[in-house]
């Protein structure tokens, strides 16, 4: 036996093992994003998608990738100045695609090539749309296509119609579409080194934007139910659909008047303005803040207990089936429902007339409770590794696992990110990845039939409270 005939025969054992792993579709779509994260480094590292005396390293290239695929916003690096045109154009391709969803972007290619969508893409694409249902799921990807792009056109039209007053119309154009893709998709990535600080006071940018925002986290899931109950094929709206309009409608009233109550008096914010400017900027950031990433103040001036606020509606997020982080809208109203029925002492959760399944009810808390385990875990691990403030490192860690991208700044242009150690910036690219991926994750849970026990212990009561 020759020297190759031995090699073949020791690695082709290992090779066949390789080939027999079969990965769920959770970890298959966590390990596309990482693959598009890595290969959007690379692209930033070129030499002509950095400015000439931007100095880029290649662990700040992976948290820009990571923020603008995960859809968060954080950045280390001044987007205007330190990238170049071409690397302006890479980061917005990499929020497209991490907001479409990389199940998406692989379904139209193999549509595009004339392929078979089989039974392991159709589960990839159920996990990364959360919903179970995998009938007519390559339809719903067409929809969601036609919707994300039709939103984005009209958003970066209405957009660069605004800019255009102030710059030539080729920059205008470019402007707009960038901030009308990263404002649908919920990134917080901005062309301008202070958000959109500059725009606090105009009528149209924060309308387009918040709408914008809040169409991109409502989900297409209740698009979908919409669009199939004006063509007739339902008589009325799911359960989801009414919980997630209901609970958003809610928390976007309810930030905007806490936000609002909380910065009234601070004369860093908004004592000094008008009501009406004091209502549009709270309203603004009550909607930025569980997705957008936006910001038209100086967040660093908001005081404490206004900050610790918006920390709880990062957590929360947007609603299932969008580019939105957080625990999301559903699971907030199922877990406020739960403790209501609780409280009145009923068997059952009910909502709109229907009663929700306790499996569901388990799995709603048991996300809650880890999402906040994970913003406390990784806080603490950023107040051992990094000398800032407990609540700043709390802030850009709720930021990270919500998708959001608020941060209380580094004094200029970047996030509070920019000023940590390599080991804090790794923490942080964990816990963005975590945010993004880690509902998928959990999500796992619902595709999976419960063990059928041939036995159950014995029942016994624990005292509680």
């Amino acid at each position: 036996m020759t020297t190759v005939e031995l090699t073949k025969g020791f690695f082709r054992p290992t090779w066949n093992r390789l080939l027999a792993i079969r990965l769920l579709p959770g970890q298959l779509v966590a390990l596309a994003g990482v693959t598009v994260i890595l290969i959007g480094a690379c692209l930033l590292m070129l030499p002509f998608a950095t400015a000439p005396d931007a100095n880029l390293r290649f662990l700040d290239a992976v948290f820009t990738a990571t923020s603008a695929v995960c859809a968060t916003g954080l950045v280390v690096m001044d987007t205007p100045n330190d990238f170049t045109t071409f690397g302006q154009v890479v980061i917005m391709l990499l929020i497209q695609i991490g907001g479409l969803g990389y199940s998406t972007m692989a379904t139209l290619l193999l549509l595009a090539l004339g392929q078979r969508i089989g039974l392991r893409e159709r589960m990839m694409m159920a996990e990364v749309l959360s919903t179970l249902d995998m009938q007519g799921l390559v339809r719903f990807v067409m929809t969601i296509v036609v919707i994300t792009f039709s939103f984005e056109g009209i958003g970066a039209l209405l957009l660069a119609s605004r800019f255009a007053r102030d710059m030539d119309a080729g920059a205008a154009i470019f402007l707009g579409l960038f901030h009308s893709i990263s404002a649908f998709n919920n990134a917080g990535f901005s062309l301008y080194s202070d958000s959109l600080r500059g725009f606090r006071m105009d009528g149209m940018v924060n309308v387009v934007m918040t709408t914008l925002i809040i169409l991109g986290g409502i989900g297409f899931l209740v698009f979908r139910d919409v669009i199939e109950n004006l063509r007739g094929q339902r008589f009325r709206f799911q359960t989801h659909t009414k919980l997630a309009v209901l609970v958003t409608v809610l928390l976007l009233g309810g930030g905007t008047v806490g936000i609002w109550v909380l910065e009234l008096n601070n004369p860093s914010t908004l004592a000094p303005m008008t009501a009406g400017d004091q209502i549009l900027i709270s309203f603004f950031h009550s909607a930025s803040a569980r997705t957008g990433g936006f910001s038209t103040i100086d967040l660093s001036l908001m005081r404490d207990a206004t900050l610790y606020f918006v920390i709880l509606l990062m957590v929360i997020g947007g609603s299932p089936g969008s580019s939105a982080g957080g625990i999301k809208t559903t699971t907030f109203g199922i877990v406020c429902l739960s403790m209501w029925a609780i409280l009145r002492r009923r068997a059952d959760v009910e909502v709109f007339h229907r009663r929700i399944p306790n499996d569901l009810v388990v799995r709603a808390t048991c996300l809650s409770v880890l999402a906040m385990a994970t913003v406390t875990f990784f806080t603490l691990l950023l107040s051992y590794s990094e000398s800032k403030s407990f609540l700043a490192l709390m802030f850009e860690v709720a930021s990270a696992i919500g998708s959001v991208g608020l941060s209380v700044g580094d004094g200029g242009a970047r996030s509070l990110s920019a000023l940590f150690t390599d080991l804090g910036k790794v923490v942080i690219v964990l816990t963005m990845l975590l945010g993004r991926f880690g509902p998928l994750t959990v999500g796992l849970f619902t595709i999976k039939t419960h063990t059928q026990m041939r036995y159950r212990y014995a029942e016994s009561k624990v005292v509680i409270g």
